[in-house]
């Protein structure tokens, strides 16, 4: 198994709006974070619709599980729902800078998920069954995904 490594297949930019704290678990602090648009850009483009979210587990560390799910519109309306889970890892000062919003430079965190996609758009059927990892860079007020196949 390998991943394609030059080009991503898709970069997403998902916007997002502040956290909703639903408590501490015995896992770690469970938050939801609403994606409320952006964009996809490559192999298939369009609008991010809003109504997704991540539903992640902050662990005591700051590291984080990631749950994500959303959909986008193409511009000739085929609807795709992504799924998205992952983790995000960095030593806790670059975990405080992240959490203040700052724009820190991905080199200096890990940020990674699987995704996949679903689709009932005949055109779009091959997403169904493509497995996909991203690279992940958190930005102010969004996330930035640079998403590659698994060939």
């Amino acid at each position: 198994m390998s991943v394609t490594a030059d080009t991503p297949f898709l970069v997403i930019e998902a916007d997002v709006s502040r956290p909703v704290d639903l408590g501490h678990t015995g896992a770690g602090a469970r938050r939801v974070i609403p994606i409320t648009g952006g964009r996809v850009t490559g192999e298939v483009a369009g609008e991010i619709m809003p109504g997704g979210a991540d539903w992640q587990i902050v662990h005591d560390d700051g590291n984080l599980q990631i749950d994500a799910r959303y959909a986008f519109r193409t511009a000739t309306g085929e609807v795709v729902e992504v799924h998205s889970a992952g983790v995000r890892q960095a030593a806790p000062e670059v975990m405080a800078r992240l959490n203040a919003g700052e724009d820190v430079d991905p080199s200096e965190y890990y940020f990674r998920t699987a995704m996949r996609f679903t689709t009932g758009a005949p055109a779009l059927a091959h997403l169904n069954f493509r497995l996909a990892v991203a690279r992940g860079m958190r930005k102010p007020g969004g996330v930035r995904l640079e998403v590659f196949a698994v060939v």
